[in-house]
């Protein structure tokens, strides 16, 4: 009754395959190591004062990263100065920052810019009882420069400086927002600079005001050229109130432009996710910008990013389209994997066939060594080494029948059995001679 191998079965493959699946789990060990870190689902931005179009915009970053189940925590401050700042301090990993409010050059470091997103007018006001033409023309004015950490302070002093208007011979007031539209409608100001959307609650305020008037940047092109990080920009006539026809006449401003900028140690997949909210956010343009103009690689007020670089010039990453965020992120960060499985298992396949094939064959081949043995013993003229031979064969024999192997061996293992029988068959002549010599 013969008995059934399985355990012995299984015991096979696993010596066969066994050290070839530790191997590559070893290869994926190792190969993890290098497997960049999974995104965080909590980052903050900076934005500015609630009032203003930085809040806005970010409230509306929030919601689309909320759909990529990413928290998006939205930090008021009090400008892009204040922005940077947190940046460095590593307070805020996202910020948005006005062009030209960049400091000292160590920040280029730690800070990328992911693009400029929309233009950022620069609207100078004045009482219509003080006639300005040119900012030379506000020397010894009072005007508001925008407060403290703010983008607009740094633009308004940098180009009041351009015209030699500084603290020392002029009031400069830190004041900004609503603050400083109440006082120039009350008169306690005489002009004030604001960085503004053109939809602003305060800039539609002054623009509405009979004694308040907007300056028109006439050499809006001279400073374009001396700072880089400027645009000219013409707000047309009507444009804000087309009934009583507000503003009065074609004005020129100058702009800025808002930046989308990151500490560089944030995660590329965050990079790729921010820029696609950008561009569904301020992809349709404005007043000021053409459909699909925004975001763009210009106007930086930090270096571009790689990875932003990449998006600019492919778009998002293949993953990202098809596949949710957090699959497509798994999925790009294992990718590293892939090099050692192919690096293993392209090999593996060529030696793995013939190896089983041996290790299958040598089940039966074993034997013959034994079978062969015998056979050679049988032309000894002693019966006591017959006898033995005899014994050795039926156990060579009932072992070989509980060889367990694939049925595509087959053929090797009733081989090896005929072969044995053959042997057995010479045995049993050998053994009658002495027999039918002594009947003779």
């Amino acid at each position: 009754m013969s008995r059934q191998r399985q355990p012995d079965s299984r015991k096979a493959h696993l010596n066969i395959f066994g050290p070839v699946v530790i191997l590559v789990l070893l290869a994926f060990i190792l190969a993890y190591q290098f497997v960049q870190p999974a995104p965080p689902d909590h980052i903050r931005i900076s934005s500015g004062q609630p009032e203003g179009a930085y809040y806005l915009f970010a409230q509306r970053y929030r919601e689309r990263l909320r759909q990529e189940e990413i928290d998006l925590e939205v930090l008021p401050s009090a400008g892009s100065i204040d922005n940077i700042g947190r940046l460095i301090r590593g307070e805020a990993e996202v910020a948005l920052v006005q062009g030209g409010t960049s400091g000292n050059s160590g920040e280029g470091e730690m800070l990328r810019s992911l693009g400029s997103l929309y233009f950022e007018p620069l609207w100078v006001f004045h009482r219509e009882s003080v006639p300005v033409q040119h900012l030379i023309d506000l020397h010894g004015r009072r005007i508001a420069i925008g407060g403290e950490g703010s983008g607009t302070r740094a633009l308004a002093l940098q180009l009041l400086a351009a015209n030699e208007i500084t603290t020392d011979n002029s009031p400069l007031q830190a004041l900004g927002g609503r603050e400083a539209a109440d006082a120039l409608l009350n008169g306690e100001l005489d002009s004030a600079f604001f960085v503004a959307s053109p939809k602003s609650p305060v800039v539609r305020t002054l623009l509405e005001a009979p004694d308040i008037r907007l300056m028109n940047f006439q050499r809006a092109e001279a400073y374009t050229r001396i700072h880089r990080y400027l645009s000219s920009v013409l707000l047309p006539e009507g444009v804000i109130d087309m009934k009583r026809n507000i503003p009065g006449q074609p004005t020129t401003l100058l702009a800025a432009s808002a930046n989308l900028v990151v500490r560089a140690d944030i995660h590329p997949a965050l990079m790729d996710l921010l820029l696609q909210a950008a561009k569904e956010v301020h992809g349709e343009g404005g007043w000021f910008e053409q459909n699909g103009q925004f975001p763009a690689p210009d106007y930086l007020a930090y270096p571009l990013s790689s990875e932003a670089e990449r998006f600019y010039q492919y778009g998002p990453p293949l993953l990202q389209r098809y596949l949710p965020f957090w699959a497509a992120t798994l999925v790009d960060r294992l990718k590293v994997m892939l090099l050692p499985f192919l690096a293993l298992m392209i090999p593996l396949f060529k030696i793995m066939p013939p190896i089983y094939r041996w290790r299958m064959r040598s089940r039966i081949y074993r034997w013959y060594r034994e079978v062969l043995a015998i056979d050679r013993r049988l032309f000894d003229d002693d019966d006591r080494q017959l006898d033995k031979a005899h014994d050795q064969l039926q156990r060579i024999e009932r072992e070989v029948s509980h060889i367990d192997i694939p049925l595509s061996f087959a053929e090797e293992l009733y081989d090896l059995r005929l072969h044995i029988g053959l042997v057995q068959q010479k045995l049993e002549r050998l053994r009658q001679k002495p027999e039918t010599a002594a009947g003779g």
